[in-house]
């Protein structure tokens, strides 16, 4: 048999199953990545299953998500993880070096290895040659402990690339095609393989851009080869021995195929409020702005800056704009000061902020009340970017940079200046002084844990019960996300590691009854939640499904599920059923009771369950769940499941 990357990828790394559709395969996992958004609760589910040390080829901690210290939480929580990362044997890297993945592709990533994070955007390392994947926290920190991550065998979608970018047009603008055409649930059930000649035009960051993308289409992984582009990439970094050739077999094929011509490219845009909302420059052109924002993981790199600062070089943005530099590694920030980059950026009346996510995940640069931001961010869900009526724009840094200039959505083609160049990079910062190595092991045994006053242990979770009686407290529509079910930001990020207060949050965008109905209803047996299509895309963040456990939800009925969403249900005992008859959805109503009557052992037999409605109408649920998963549920969750074995 003739492989692609990701067959190679799986097959080298295959613990149990086989590799047809849909069958449930265990991977064993080589590296992990958690940020501190996620990175505590994988520390306390670590340190609840009594782990010794890290039993992966390198694990690492990052803090880029939650670096406002208005107060004792983050900084204590700082400190938590550096002493936790010691503990365990983790690489951890300090506040201010940087964004999880762009730092990790530098640093750690190896083309044919395996890589799991407690971030959605993990899949950026995809451009390196590995499976990178993202999950939810307590699947990092099985993974962590030396299990394997189960996953349903994808499809592989290979995506040819011919051509070479045309002026204007960068690595943004493909991934946006690409939501163009397929939306937000293009790529689930799939793993996104790119290949052809149109590689040649692309630099290994330039994949980055396009692999961390493939989240917003909800794909498991996006996969390129690690070929010269990615060997020149490691000697950059002074890593060129960790390069190995990983490429397609020459006649290897792909389950679903589709082609880009680079050539044909021109300047794309998501309106709000949905990444898949695609549609070229030129139709919004002319929009008033109040923001543009230049950064996060989905244009993390030297390029990306230093394209806007030789768009706005020697010229000054337009009144009342506000125009963001989100530095996305000390690395790459270092840099841009070498060469006058960031000089040109302020001189032009930029803003300059630390390296981390920063807005991206709506900590800080909230836009003001009303006004359109133009963003380089991957997601634009409404509410993320920390105002609750955003108007969120995702383009290219040259789409940013070219609207900074104006005042308004600007197509940059119609610039009156040619588009600039920018040098290459011939001697790279590559430094590690702030990514602190791990302990040996009779080091890392003497470390204690530091815990500040607002970190909680996870509370224990009950099994399931024979017999629920659950009323639906909420009904949501399609593509609900996980900001929408518990949102990121200032106000909610610092409880992370504090379950009872962060669950205070849950729903809050929806209905701001649904806390307090959930937890006057908790002691009743618990409650259902009702969805449409693609419910939980977006962040991998398990408090979405840990949140609203601890509220006393036990079973989410919807018309189906995005990938991380759906595994963080299981994870935490939630059984998560769907509908056989899409109709029913419609009959089903906020307040209805539903009843479950001897569900172990009809769980435990099939993939169908019956709930009775209190006028005795039937409904019939169904569930995608493997023996080991139904496992899961039965003993309330992962971490039971866990200690049971």
């Amino acid at each position: 048999m003739r492989l692609n990357v990701a067959q190679k990828l799986i097959q080298e790394h295959l613990v149990s199953g086989e590799m047809k559709k849909g069958e449930e395969i265990g991977l064993k996992i080589d590296q992990t990545l958690s940020q501190d958004a996620t990175g505590t609760m994988v520390m306390l589910e670590l340190e609840a299953m009594g782990l010794d040390y890290a039993k992966t080829e390198a694990s690492a901690q990052y803090v880029d998500h939650n670096l406002i210290q208005v107060d004792n939480k983050n900084p204590d929580d700082h400190l938590f993880l550096e002493s936790a990362a010691k503990k365990f044997g983790f690489y951890y890297s300090r506040p201010g070096n940087g964004v999880s993945h762009p730092v990790h592709m530098q640093r750690l990533a190896k083309p044919g290895k395996t890589l799991l994070g407690s971030d959605s955007h993990t899949c950026a390392n995809g451009c390196m040659g590995m499976l990178a994947m993202g999950a939810g926290g307590i699947d990092v920190a099985m993974a962590v402990a030396g299990e394997p991550i189960y996953i349903k065998m994808p499809e592989i979608f290979g995506i040819k690339l011919t051509g070479k970018l045309p002026d204007w047009v960068s690595a943004k603008d493909v991934i946006l095609e690409l939501l163009r055409r397929y939306d937000v649930k293009g790529g689930v059930g799939k793993i996104l393989e790119y290949y052809g000649p149109g590689l040649d035009e692309l630099s290994a960051m330039d994949r980055h851009v396009i692999a961390n993308m493939g989240a917003e289409l909800g794909a498991t992984a996006t996969v390129f080869p690690s070929d010269e582009e990615i060997r020149a990439f490691l000697k950059q970094q002074n890593r060129e021995a960790d390069w190995q050739e990983l490429v397609a077999d020459s006649d290897a094929t792909y389950d679903l195929h589709d082609e880009i011509n680079l050539s044909d490219l021109e300047p794309l845009i998501a309106k709000p409020s949905s990444p898949g909302n695609v549609v070229p420059v030129g139709e919004v052109a002319g929009t008033p702005i109040y923001q543009t924002y230049i950064g996060s993981s989905a244009n993390p790199g030297y390029r990306d800056f230093a394209i806007a600062a030789e768009i706005v070089k020697d010229r000054t943005i337009a009144p009342g704009i506000s125009f963001d530099i989100n530095p996305t590694s000390r690395q790459m920030l270092t840099n841009l000061v070498k060469e006058f980059h960031i000089a040109s950026l302020l001189q032009a009346g930029a803003r300059l902020h630390q390296a981390g996510c920063n807005g991206c995940i709506g900590m800080g640069q909230a836009p003001a009340t009303g006004q359109n931001s133009l963003r380089t961010t991957p997601r634009n869900f409404p509410g993320r970017s920390g105002t609750k009526e955003d108007s969120v724009f995702l383009c290219s840094p040259e789409v940013a940079a070219a609207s900074a200039l104006t005042g308004e959505i600007t197509d940059p083609r119609t610039l009156d200046f040619p588009y600039p160049t920018v040098k290459e990079l011939t001697n790279v910062n590559a430094q590690d002084d702030q990514l602190d190595a791990p302990l040996p092991v009779n080091e890392a045994n003497k470390i204690t844990l530091k815990k500040g006053p607002n970190i909680v242990s996870i509370p224990e979770m009950d099994d399931l019960p024979d017999t629920l009686e659950l009323p639906v407290l909420l009904k949501v529509g399609d593509n609900v996300s996980t900001d929408e079910i518990l949102a990121g930001g200032a106000r909610v990020l610092p409880f992370r590691s504090n379950l009872p207060e962060i669950s205070k949050f849950t729903y809050e965008a929806v209905d701001s009854t649904y806390v307090d109905r959930a937890m006057a209803q908790k002691k009743q047996g618990g409650h259902a939640i009702v969805g449409g299509f693609n419910y939980g895309q977006g962040s991998s963040r398990e408090h979405a499904a840990l949140a609203p456990r601890y509220l006393g939800l036990r079973a989410v009925i919807v018309k189906d599920y995005a990938r991380i969403h759906w595994q963080n249900l299981i994870n935490f005992g939630i059984l998560p059923l769907r509908f056989v008859n899409e109709e029913d959805y419609q009959m089903l109503e906020q307040e209805d009771l539903l009843t479950f009557t001897d569900l172990r052992n009809k769980f435990m037999q099939g993939n169908q369950l019956t709930a009775t409605l209190k006028n005795k109408t039937e409904i019939t649920l169904a569930h995608d769940l493997s023996p080991r998963q139904k496992e899961i549920i039965l003993d309330g969750g992962l971490i039971n499941y866990a200690k049971a074995k």
